[in-house]
């Protein structure tokens, strides 16, 4: 049987991986290790970003809520007691939407909220 050389998979799987690295400094862009290395740094990045954005934007919209609350002169805190109490279940994302889009309708809400705060809790 006869010798198989393997210069041809291994080509294509150096081509596939440069070409991946396309933009990239020096070496980084056209030397096979250097690209592996980079590539599988820039794939850690890539992860550890996705999960980190949930992170911020979770922060934006407390940032939001907040910012609405004060204009209608009640803490962030005891607005997300207070809705907890009413049992009205909207995420921050559905809250900071209303806070900048739909201020009458947040103004409701905090209503419902101040109404819930001051009514002591029942045991």
């Amino acid at each position: 049987m006869p010798r198989v050389k393997g210069g041809v998979t291994t080509r294509k799987r150096h081509k596939r991986m440069i070409k991946r690295a396309e933009g990239y400094y020096a070496r980084k862009k056209n030397v096979y290790t250097k690209v592996i290395e980079q590539l599988h740094r820039s794939w850690q990045y890539a992860y550890k970003g996705r999960k980190l954005k949930k992170r911020d934007f979770r922060e934006l919209w407390i940032v939001r809520i907040n910012a609405a609350c004060h204009e209608n002169n009640i803490s962030y805190s005891k607005f997300i007691g207070g809705l907890k109490k009413a049992n009205i279940e909207l995420d921050r994302k559905q809250l900071a939407e209303m806070a900048v889009n739909d201020a009458a309708a947040f103004t409701k809400l905090v209503d419902i909220a101040k109404e819930n705060v001051l009514i002591p809790a029942k045991k």
